[in-house]
């Protein structure tokens, strides 16, 4: 892709029309970069596709960009009808894992609490910030709606009507075995996604120590909930989203354009 250092903005994006950068953005792109008058940058807001615009002020620590030609039209995310929940795990696998769910194009992000969450605070505006450089460097011209932390039952009653939950099942039906055992083992995911191709669909990742039973019998009884294993490993949670993520892509995302 092109060289040109690439920005989100919240600004409107109309050809001819200057508009300010917050100070960080300035000093990225003037210090950082060195880039000065009539110098380049890539600028995309989430609405108006992106932009090549130039710097056209730069007074102390200020500058402003003018956008000059549109480069791509705002198109709709494939990863538009795609949620992420996950329990929050230890700081720098969470972190791992918004970024990847960016990069993997999810439209929403949200952190759930379940019995057995070990991480219950999370720091909102650091996600966000980790999601914004995301899709800075990833090409996306949108960024996903990163929400703050929500329990399992509210998280679930916000998604739309008709989502279909992906719920990430690692468990067997036998109590007293390690890991439930093999009776009762989820479909593999492969084969369930293309029943639901073309529906909003939510992905369901747990916590370290897996969902506690009653919330796995609520989840297993719930309308529009798809039981899915993700293989015979037992992985660990920032390695479940991202693969059951990439799965979902590969068979009901953008990756099949």
């Amino acid at each position: 892709m092109s060289s040109m250092p690439r920005l989100f903005v919240n600004s409107d994006l109309v050809a001819g029309e200057a508009f300010a950068l917050d100070e960080g953005q300035a000093n990225y792109l003037t210090r950082v970069m060195r880039l000065g008058m009539g110098d380049a940058a890539r600028v995309f807001n989430g609405r108006d596709g992106e932009w090549r615009a130039e710097i056209s002020r730069i007074e102390g620590r200020r500058a402003e960009l003018t956008p000059v030609d549109q480069l791509r039209q705002q198109e709709p995310n494939s990863g538009a009808q795609l949620t992420l929940l996950f329990a929050p795990v230890k700081k720098s696998e969470t972190d791992f894992i918004v970024e990847k769910a960016t990069e993997l194009g999810a439209a929403r992000i949200q952190p759930v609490i379940t019995e057995r969450t070990q991480t219950r605070t999370v720091r909102l505006d650091r996600f966000q910030k980790i999601a914004l450089e995301a899709a800075e460097q990833t090409e996306r011209l949108d960024l996903p709606d990163v929400a703050d932390a929500a329990s399992l039952d509210v998280a679930l009653a916000a998604l739309p009507s008709g989502t279909a939950l992906v719920f990430c099942d690692e468990a067997g039906d036998e109590a007293d075995a390690p890991w439930g055992g093999q009776a009762g083992r989820a479909r593999p995911m492969t084969e369930v996604l293309p029943g639901i191709k073309g529906r909003p669909a939510a992905i369901l990742i747990g916590p370290e120590g897996g969902f506690s039973p009653a919330e796995r019998s609520h989840l297993r009884a719930r309308a529009d909930t798809y039981p899915v294993g993700l293989g015979p490993r037992i992985l660990r949670a920032e390695t479940a989203a991202v693969a059951a993520m990439t799965l979902w892509q590969a068979v009901c995302g953008d990756w099949r354009d």
